[in-house]
């Protein structure tokens, strides 16, 4: 009775940090004279290879070759190199226009900073943006952690468990199944997990006649929450997540669309229909009420540190998927499908971008959007520009007003930062009064 009341205390805490709201947003009145005056950027990773290899069970999981990656498991791959390269030169040309960076820009000392994870990927994925953003100036890929190991940054881990919080966790995610719970969950993903096994030919695979690999849409899900680690899991959505995420992949490197779904002529739903598999595993891993602000935490007080950084003009924070999904959920994004994507909720190389504007009276305004290259620009390398943009669709937070121009008063998207990251301290607070477990260092 006691785990309840603490949850649901925690939770009410966290809604009215997601409706309060000043009125500074919606009474601004509409101008076009605001100018830009600073950029915030968390991005995910271009295109990689998946992240297991040969002698993995991706390898035995189809009966089918796949790509041949050109580069190593979990690397960027050259087509994503070029795409973010194609991305960083956009977004020259977008800010050269705004008047916000003069031409071949060689930023002062502090204004300009790259932030990466220590993984080769993104890494990688920052240096050539960077390449492409500033192609004559001297620009340090900063990380914190030996290479290709986690930066706690960027690593979205459980900072804090015991065993009440466990619980309430599970029941969390549980009840997005409904009444029948986890089950319910796979059973929500029965059309897709039915399409994935025969566009793989799961079926005719080496892991499915050795029982390695059973039925998709059969089988029980566990969540794995241990402290200091991401939260995992075990079961056929784990399993079907890494083959979709690698047919993905595959899709945007072979140039045959039909060979690269082995064969089969897919439509944009079929690819939206498998992607429903890898956003229910997000989901459940990093965007439930209370995994969000806890694995979000270190990465919303950095986000934080950038929006009121007096001497920077341009920062480029590069992580991953799972980043973005947690930060967002954290500040309460409102419910969104991304359009011209077979990933409808953070594409490749997606960028979250918090677009910092001034107005005439000096007062500070935000525009928050996520900027991506659209499939067919993936696909087909194409050449971005001003008349041929990345795709960019705003992104609206429940409870914060937005003025006549879509955008948001600085004050209330401050607050609401600060309210995610005080909501990881109620939260060890409120969990640590029931059961005393060491906290990570």
């Amino acid at each position: 009775m006691m785990k309840k009341l603490i949850a649901t205390l925690l939770l009410a805490s966290l809604l009215l940090g997601m409706t309060a709201v000043t009125a500074s947003a919606q009474d601004t009145k509409s101008t076009d004279a605001c100018t830009l005056d600073r950029i915030v950027i968390l991005s995910r990773h271009n295109i990689r290879s998946p992240l297991s290899g040969s002698g993995s069970l991706l390898g035995d999981i189809t009966p089918h070759a796949w790509f041949e990656w050109t580069s190593k498991p979990s690397e960027l791959s050259l087509r994503g190199a070029l795409l973010e390269t194609l991305m960083g030169q956009y977004f020259r040309l977008w800010l050269e226009d705004e008047g916000f960076f003069p031409l071949n820009y060689q930023p002062e000392s502090g204004a300009v900073r790259f932030y990466a994870n220590s993984k080769q990927r993104t890494l990688a994925t920052a240096r050539y943006f960077s390449a492409g953003l500033l192609p004559v100036a001297k620009v340090e890929i900063e990380n914190h952690a030996a290479y290709d190991t986690m930066d706690p940054t960027f690593l979205p881990g459980l900072t804090f468990v015991n065993d009440a919080y466990a619980e309430d966790v599970r029941a969390q995610v549980a009840e997005m199944g409904g009444e029948a719970g986890m089950q319910g969950i796979l059973d929500k993903l029965h059309d897709a997990m039915e399409l994935l096994m025969d566009v793989a030919d799961i079926r005719e695979s080496e892991a499915y006649k050795s029982g390695k690999v059973g039925e998709l849409t059969e089988g029980e899900t566990t969540l794995i929450l241990e402290l200091g680690e991401e939260p995992g899991m075990s079961g056929p959505i784990k399993t079907a997540t890494s083959v979709v995420d690698a047919l993905t992949l595959q899709s945007y490197e072979e140039a045959d669309p039909v060979k690269a779904a082995f064969g089969k002529e897919l439509s944009r739903e079929d690819w939206l229909k498998l992607h429903t598999i890898v956003d229910t595993y997000s989901d459940m891993l990093f965007t439930r009420p209370l995994v969000c602000v806890n694995v979000a935490h270190p990465l919303l007080q950095e986000i934080r540190s950038e929006l009121q950084a007096p001497e920077r003009r341009f920062s480029f924070l590069c992580g991953h998927d799972s980043n973005i999904a947690s930060v967002l959920a954290s500040l309460g994004v409102t419910e969104y499908t991304l359009p011209d994507t077979i990933e409808p909720k953070t594409p490749i190389g997606s960028k979250l971008v918090f677009e910092r504007w001034l107005n005439e009276a000096g007062e500070a305004f935000y525009k928050v959007s996520l900027v991506y290259q659209s499939t067919e620009q993936l696909r087909e390398y194409t050449r971005l520009s001003l008349d041929n943009p990345p795709v960019k669709t705003a992104i609206a937070f429940d409870g914060l007003e937005t003025n006549a121009d879509g955008m948001i008063a600085e004050a209330d998207l401050l607050a609401r930062l600060d309210s995610a990251i005080d909501a990881y301290d109620l939260l060890v607070e409120q969990y640590s009064e029931q059961e005393e477990l060491p906290l990570a260092a």
